[in-house]
């Protein structure tokens, strides 16, 4: 390709804060919850990159061709993927993509075609943008973004903070991951948090139902997590990770006296025999985004109680990792059910997406 701005690009990333930014020069934009992707186009050719430098482009064939139509003949675009249910964005969905057989990637490019969410322009013909604010940067995407074309899109921007703050409540239940916030000056740096994202959490009382150990064998590298339902099933819900070397030894030491006979009773007794066909649906089980990574696990007698702080739920599971805030004792295990959780009802995607709409 010969491009000003070529492969691989290393995106602009955002600062994590608690409280949404404000003053002058700032500008919003929904947080999306797909894959990151810098979209290289130099006439017929179209390459997907994702933010690790890995190419995305033969899982999604459906949006090369898209975005081949939607696009000027040579440009650099960054923007994220998704995959747009009358739910929400499906991020489960859209794992699924990343299947190694092309027959498979070519049977789901038609059941569960991508969407394209275009948000910044770095290239434009023989013009490097990156050293352009984004004020004008944002300009010129808006002029040569064809969004007439199906599943192709520009990101909604404002520079009012309560439309952001209503996009950041009225578009969690539809699978947004929160909000970020720009200054409209700021040239494209590659691999620099020179933006900020405000991004959804909670907290919930989990059952502690063992744990794996980290990978360098000398302490505890997650909890496994569960939630009861109506029926009284414990189901796997997530992880709780993210410790300091300190913490990982202490977390040793406290589980150990919960892991004498743990099995006897324990509600995922069945699941510790189960073989790789379990799907990475069970504590045990090779999860099917793993490539093989060792997931055992050992049990625990599920008597003890964590809080632990996550973002949000998807398919009854917390999207991402979780963080453990401390240990219940004054909770019974018996209490910790899902219905302790704030789910936000799905928001009306169809001003946003059409191919929602027109379903």
């Amino acid at each position: 390709m010969d491009l000003p701005v070529r492969p691989p690009v290393k995106p602009m990333l955002a600062t994590l804060v608690r409280e949404l930014p404000t003053g002058p020069g700032l500008v919003y934009e929904p947080k999306w919850d797909g894959f990151r992707c810098i979209v290289f186009r130099d006439g017929a050719e179209v390459e997907l990159g994702s933010r690790n430098d890995r190419p995305l482009t033969r899982y999604f064939p459906e949006l090369a061709e898209l975005l081949a139509e939607a696009l000027p003949p040579r440009c650099v675009v960054d923007g994220e993927i998704v995959i747009v249910t009358e739910a929400g964005l499906d991020f489960d969905a859209l794992q699924l993509r990343l299947h190694p057989a092309a027959s498979r990637v070519r049977k789901l490019a038609a059941e569960t075609p991508a969407s394209f969410v275009a948000f910044d322009l770095l290239a434009l013909g023989d013009r490097d943008l990156t050293g352009e604010p984004f004020a004008e940067r944002r300009r010129l995407l808006e002029d040569i973004l064809d969004t007439a074309q199906s599943r192709v899109h520009l990101t909604p921007l404002s520079a009012d903070p309560e439309v952001a703050r209503d996009w950041f409540t009225r578009f969690e239940g539809a699978g947004f991951d929160g909000v970020m916030a720009k200054a409209t000056d700021v040239p494209y740096e590659q691999d620099r948090r020179v933006m900020w994202k405000v991004k959804h959490e909670r907290t919930a009382d989990c059952v502690v139902a063992g744990f794996r150990w980290h990978q360098d064998g000398q302490g505890v590298g997650s909890l496994l997590l569960g939630l009861f339902d109506d029926e009284g099933t414990l189901h796997h819900v997530g992880v709780a990770s993210g410790f300091s070397v300190a913490r990982r030894r202490e977390l040793v030491t406290e589980l150990e006296p919960l892991r004498e006979n743990a099995l006897a009773n324990h509600p995922w007794r069945e699941w510790a025999a189960a073989h790789a066909e379990a799907g990475g649906r069970m504590p045990g089980g090779l999860s099917r985004w793993s490539a093989g990574k060792d997931l055992s696990w050992e049990p625990l007698r599920t008597e003890l109680v964590a809080e632990v702080r996550y973002e949000h739920l998807q398919a009854g599971r917390f999207r991402h990792g979780g963080r453990l805030v401390r240990f219940r004792p004054d909770r019974t295990p018996e209490s910790c059910t899902y219905a302790q959780l704030e789910e936000a009802p799905p928001a009306e995607l169809a001003a946003l997406f059409e191919e929602v709409a027109s379903r």
